[in-house]
């Protein structure tokens, strides 16, 4: 329980950080303020504070130069309007343009992978996953359909003891299995024709697929995930470097 106290402290210090940055009118250059400075703005622990900056330089938002202090760089005053290379769940980025969406369950299975899946999560044969399907939906305005395979020796219980409508990465931390980053790649496309068919989609459009595999920072492969986002809904940005 603390470490996620001391990692939601951080994500969310580091956030704070970050709109305080865009709102400050600093420019490329200039220094920042101190830790302590940050600790009474902001509040958050020392080591917290601390975290959250690292991150910062990590993300090259801002420089350290030792004996000096930290100061913005030019990455640091572009924004975007939502970065892809944002890790997070699907409800916290939908949150971040205005909607609020609701967690349609369509299935859930137990099954042996297929080959591209498999391979994604490392898994050998014989080895089975949890599949997931599921409907984003903003109202009654279905959003983004979703398709999630995790492995099924991740989770101790019966498949149909879980509530599966909530996030999937609080589900998985609470087996101690929550993934820190991810690996993606974005296409084109429209739903699978069956897929439209079976759950009435057929005007869902043209869609965004994200294609991605998220990792715990010890390295293993948790979730392999297909989400189509509705191409009329979503305009990603993200910063080149």
């Amino acid at each position: 329980m603390e470490q996620k106290a001391r990692r939601v402290g951080v994500r969310q210090l580091h956030e704070e950080i970050v709109r305080f940055l865009a709102e400050s009118g600093l420019k490329p250059g200039d220094q920042i303020p101190t830790e302590a400075e940050f600790r009474e703005r902001l509040g958050g622990s020392r080591p917290t504070i601390r975290e959250a900056l690292k991150l910062l330089e990590q993300d090259g938002v801002i420089r350290a130069e030792h004996g000096r202090g930290r100061f913005l760089t030019a990455a640091g005053t572009l924004r975007v309007d939502r970065p892809i290379t944002t890790f997070e769940s699907i409800t916290e980025m939908a949150s971040h343009f205005g909607y609020s969406l609701i967690n349609k369950v369509l299935s859930v299975s137990e099954e042996r992978p297929g080959a591209e899946v498999a391979t994604a999560l490392g898994l050998s044969r014989g080895d089975t996953v949890i599949r997931l399907e599921r409907l984003r939906m903003n109202e009654r305005d279905p959003m983004i359909y979703s398709l999630e395979y995790v492995p099924r020796d991740i989770i101790t219980d019966r498949v149909f003891d879980i509530d599966w409508s909530g996030s999937l990465l609080d589900t998985l931390e609470r087996y101690g299995a929550r993934p820190s980053l991810s690996q993606a790649r974005v296409r084109a496309t429209f739903l699978p024709e069956e897929v439209a068919a079976r759950h009435d989609l057929r005007d869902f459009g043209p869609a965004l697929v994200i294609e991605e595999t998220a990792y715990l920072d010890s390295g293993p492969p948790v979730i392999r995930a297909l989400d189509y986002h509705r191409g009329d809904r979503y305009t990603f940005s993200f910063l080149r470097k």
